[in-house]
């Protein structure tokens, strides 16, 4: 998730804040999400609770807690947002390493950026359709994500991350064939109430 001026600082900025619209405009956390078995406030407790220990463990850095996913989804993603923001701004993070025995040694600061932020791109389409909100995402951003994503399909899919693919039209746009290249059926709609 790159582009030749912007930093990880920025595009966590980015796309943090068009997560934090859907989060902010989200009426129904039990709502259905296209991930099977899970809600809208599902979608935030994926994103603020793996992400912390992930950090934890490779880094060493241990993220200011905030309010519980069931007592206050909208906290408690603003609370890891603004977290996220403060250690990517700090000039000393760029001198840090993540450390995972799958991925080695990462600068810290494309560690956030490859893992986390492209994790908050992705679930922003759930959060989204779970909520019945604008699910438009940058295509530049998609169009990246795929291109890297589609050489490695067998290691994600082996990881237990990523869903079977869901087969698009080949002349579907780029969101669509990201949405189904992560294991979302692009005409995935929540049920009508009766």
């Amino acid at each position: 998730m790159s582009t030749p001026t912007s930093t990880p600082a920025e595009r966590h900025r980015e796309v943090a804040d068009g997560f934090t619209r859907r989060v902010q405009g989200a009426t129904d956390w039990d709502a259905p999400a296209p991930v099977a078995g899970w809600t809208a406030r599902d979608v935030v407790r994926h994103l603020v609770e793996w992400f912390p220990g992930f950090l934890s463990s490779g880094a060493g850095i241990d993220l200011p807690g905030g309010p519980s996913v069931d007592a206050d989804p909208v906290g408690a993603w603003r609370a890891q947002a603004d977290a996220v923001q403060a250690l990517l701004d700090d000039p000393a993070t760029a001198g840090l390493v993540l450390r995972n025995p799958h991925t080695g040694d990462v600068p810290l600061p494309e560690a956030i950026d490859r893992f986390y932020v492209s994790d908050v791109f992705m679930h922003t389409w759930d959060l989204a359709r779970a909520t019945g909100q604008d699910e438009t995402l940058d295509p530049a951003t998609c169009a990246e994500l795929l291109a890297g994503m589609e050489p490695i399909e067998e290691l994600l899919r082996s990881s237990g991350q990523y869903g079977a693919r869901v087969d698009v039209p080949a002349d579907a746009d780029v969101q669509t064939r990201l949405v189904g290249f992560i294991g979302r059926d692009p005409r995935w709609r929540p049920p009508v109430a009766t």
